[in-house]
């Protein structure tokens, strides 16, 4: 059996641009699965995108930093930054606040809860969960995610951390690479969650171009596809997009890069299912075909 291997966008909802491009990208079969962000500024033309193109696999983005809650502030405080309105607006000001003891995990709950509700108000079918800038590396993110999926029947989570074949190819920036190798420390809690809910949320072998965010061209994305083994289950996490007007009204750091990242799936992704034993594009709602 080939190798499988989903092609997720991130940020679907994020502009009308990136809407575009996720829904051009899965019309041309080189994108499979995309999640979708509830408190997105673009999220009602992201559900239009999704309904007009059922095959698409739409996950819910749970979204802990840097953008708006929706559940109701006097409950979630520990999430807030120093405005009181809106999320702890970095990722760094979010860990050290989780470390600290400062964020409850009812709080990341209620406000993960909130985000699906929106999405299944919508009439969006989950296919799966993550998480804006993998904040489920932490246990106690992951811990109430795999609850949440549990019991709104999402059938999958994303696996956050990168495969060794995938890290061993040397791409990214070294900070990043330390990074996620300082990271891969927690591995071991996010794998007793998954036992705890062994059969019921499924997941991939790892998630491949996280230490290329920021940097996925042609190029790199070849070199992250010739290498792919020859069996296996994997998630590849991208960033498509227009760099428009709308994008320069949002918060984000890919900015130039998703127009990159989006030629860059059109030449590969086409280059490599021609060649023998190309891997089976699925998205995360098919996990459990093959169990």
């Amino acid at each position: 059996m080939p190798a499988r291997l989903i092609l997720n966008a991130d940020d679907f909802g994020l502009t009308p641009g990136i809407n575009r491009a996720i829904g051009e990208l899965h019309v041309a079969g080189v994108l499979t699965s995309s999640t979708l962000m509830a408190n997105g500024p673009a999220f009602d033309d992201a559900v239009a995108v999704a309904h007009a193109h059922p095959t698409l696999g739409v996950g819910c983005h749970i979204v802990l930093t840097d953008g708006v809650p929706l559940a109701p502030l006097e409950h979630i405080p520990g999430l807030l930054g120093p405005d009181g309105r809106t999320l702890r607006p970095s990722l760094l000001d979010f860990i050290q606040a989780l470390l600290r003891g400062k964020i409850k995990p009812a709080e990341i709950e209620l406000e993960a809860l909130f985000q699906i509700h929106k999405l299944q108000r919508a009439d969006i079918r989950i296919t799966h969960l993550d998480t804006h800038k993998h904040t489920h590396l932490f246990p106690v993110v992951a811990e109430r995610l795999f609850a949440l999926a549990d019991s709104n029947r999402i059938p999958a989570i994303r696996n956050p951390f990168e495969p060794a074949w995938s890290f061993a190819l040397g791409q990214g920036k070294p900070a990043r690479r330390l990074a996620i190798k300082l990271m891969g420390r927690m591995r071991p809690g996010f794998e007793a969650s998954l036992r705890l809910h062994q059969g019921r949320i499924l997941t991939t072998g790892g998630t491949i171009a996280i230490s290329t965010t920021g940097q996925l061209s042609a190029g790199t994305l070849a070199e992250i596809l010739d290498a792919l083994p020859p069996a296996g289950t994997y998630e590849l996490c991208c960033h498509p997009g227009y760099n428009d007007a709308d994008l320069d009204r949002v918060t984000t750091r890919l900015r130039a890069h998703r127009d990159a990242e989006r030629n860059a799936l059109i030449t590969e992704v086409p280059r490599i299912l021609s060649q023998p034993n190309a891997p089976s594009l699925i998205h995360f709602g098919d996990l459990g075909a093959s169990a």
